[in-house]
């Protein structure tokens, strides 16, 4: 067999292996996906007509219309919770020993993470799916978008998860144990809830606003949010596009370089 077959069969087991690992413990991707979608119901339900009266300039409360500025930040911060679990799974790997196996075996020693990256990212487009199903339930609406732009939003939300996964996995490789990989991880649904998934960024203090623009996930929200409701994009779309290269580069890197470094 060519080198490429090679490494497409060994990275085509290690992605059937991660994704019988989410099957047989499903626990950790459920408690993941359940933040984004609790924090949905929350904000909908309990803060729903407060937050829409005051985006909507003291107009009066809209609950619809709080939705759909709501569901693109929740979508991205899905993709950074689920990608917590990857962070947890490639320690495990790591600690546990298998990966040790698998140094000494004849197989494409990249496939490992390979397999734990597009295993991620598929997880991370059904968390997505699952949470906009969500919240097409309880009153969300995209009729102004085209096929082209629903097609340029789903490109943006794959690139967006292959970058948060390459950063996850390089979290993983250097983290202790579990424990310490998920919580190395968590600036992942940090970050948007201090970015402009709740409320926009010009509504915040001054001093706060650069800590929330000069951010991965504001760009990536408004281009989302641009083309799904046809608001202004701007430069974000290229700050967005900038900031998922940036991220998969060094994530790359980062990670291929810690992996293939001896044990100590």
């Amino acid at each position: 067999m060519s080198s490429l077959s090679l490494a497409v069969r060994d990275s085509s087991t290690m992605l059937r292996r991660n994704l019988l690992h989410a099957r047989r413990y499903p626990s950790l991707t459920l408690n993941l996906l359940l933040t984004p979608i609790m924090l949905l119901l929350l904000f909908v339900y309990v803060f729903g007509d407060t937050m829409s009266a005051g985006i909507g300039g003291g107009g009066g409360p809209d609950r619809s219309a709080y939705i759909a500025y709501l569901v693109p930040g929740l979508l991205l911060m899905t993709i950074g919770s689920t990608t917590i679990g990857t962070a947890v799974s490639v320690s495990n790997d790591m600690t546990e020993g298998i990966i040790a196996r698998f140094r000494t075996m004849a197989i494409h020693r990249p496939s490992v993470l390979i397999g734990h990256v597009v295993g991620s990212v598929l997880q991370s487009v059904i968390s997505v799916v699952l949470v906009g199903a969500v919240a097409v339930a309880i009153g969300f609406r995209s009729t102004d978008a085209t096929g082209l732009e629903w097609l340029a939003a789903f490109g943006l939300l794959v690139l967006f998860a292959l970058a948060l996964t390459w950063i996850a996995v390089g979290m993983g490789l250097v983290s202790l144990n579990a424990e310490a990989a998920s919580n190395n991880a968590m600036p992942l649904i940090f970050l948007p809830l201090i970015s402009s998934a709740f409320v926009p960024v010009d509504s915040m203090p001054g001093w706060f606003q650069p800590i929330a623009e000069y951010q991965p996930f504001t760009p990536a929200i408004e281009t989302l949010r641009g083309l799904l409701l046809g608001t202004e994009i701007g430069h974000n779309g290229w700050l967005a596009l900038a900031w998922c290269l940036g991220l998969a580069v060094l994530g790359y890197f980062w990670s291929t370089a810690k992996f293939n470094s001896d044990p100590k």
